[in-house]
């Protein structure tokens, strides 16, 4: 289990006993992401060890001659910044909170200081976008407002009412016959204006027609 925490030349035995007593303080959903281990220049017995999860920072600090661990942690949402600093032996990191404390470890091989400080940063972006998400929301929670979808075509409030116009009666024109009997008199007239009839056939024959009535 911790082998993938001694890739950095990490002290196997610092590490286990501060893998033992971090998996004891892990929450729900947290992981460990990295560990490092002090390195003194002289003497080394009892390194200081800083760990870095999803959820935190914690700084070890042996005590009691190594028979137990005192630990300080730091949520990232509290953390401020994170630093580091190389020196001739070994780096510093150390981070900074919203209180103004500070805390650190000196002597770290730079391999280790400089993972520390890749993944804090990564750490403290992933919580500067959840705080700006958490802003965001209760914004919105305090404004109350609630977002309507617009349509795409403006609905007007009032539509006119248009007239309805009824269809115009339709009008039967009968077809006027022509008076038959007019029409008889004319083409007698005709006949007898023509000369194809005496008066005294056009007379006879005008008689017939009107006594028909």
């Amino acid at each position: 289990m911790i082998e993938k925490f001694l890739r950095d030349e990490q002290d196997p035995k610092a590490i286990e006993k501060v893998y033992t007593r971090l998996v004891d303080l892990l929450t729900t959903g947290e992981e460990i992401i990295y560990i490092a281990v002090q390195k003194k220049p002289l003497v080394n017995l009892l390194p200081d060890c800083i760990a870095i999860t999803n959820k935190r920072v914690l700084f070890f600090t042996p005590a009691n001659l190594g028979l137990s661990i005192k630990f300080v942690d730091f949520v990232w949402k509290d953390v401020v910044d994170v630093y580091t600093k190389e020196e001739i032996i070994g780096a510093i990191f150390s981070v900074k909170t919203t209180n103004g404390a500070e805390m650190g470890v000196d002597y770290l091989p730079k391999i280790q200081a400089r993972k520390l400080y890749q993944y804090a940063q990564e750490r403290k972006e992933a919580e500067r976008e959840a705080r700006r998400l958490r802003d965001l929301e209760e914004k919105r929670a305090e404004s109350g407002s609630v977002q309507f979808e617009t349509p795409s075509q403006p609905v007007a409030a009032f539509q006119a009412i248009q007239p309805v116009q009824q269809p115009e009666p339709a009008i039967h024109y009968e077809e006027v016959k022509p008076d038959v009997l007019t029409e008889k008199l004319k083409k007698l007239r005709t006949l007898f204006d023509n000369g194809l009839i005496s008066q005294e056939e056009y007379n006879h024959k005008k008689l017939e027609l009107l006594n028909d009535l």
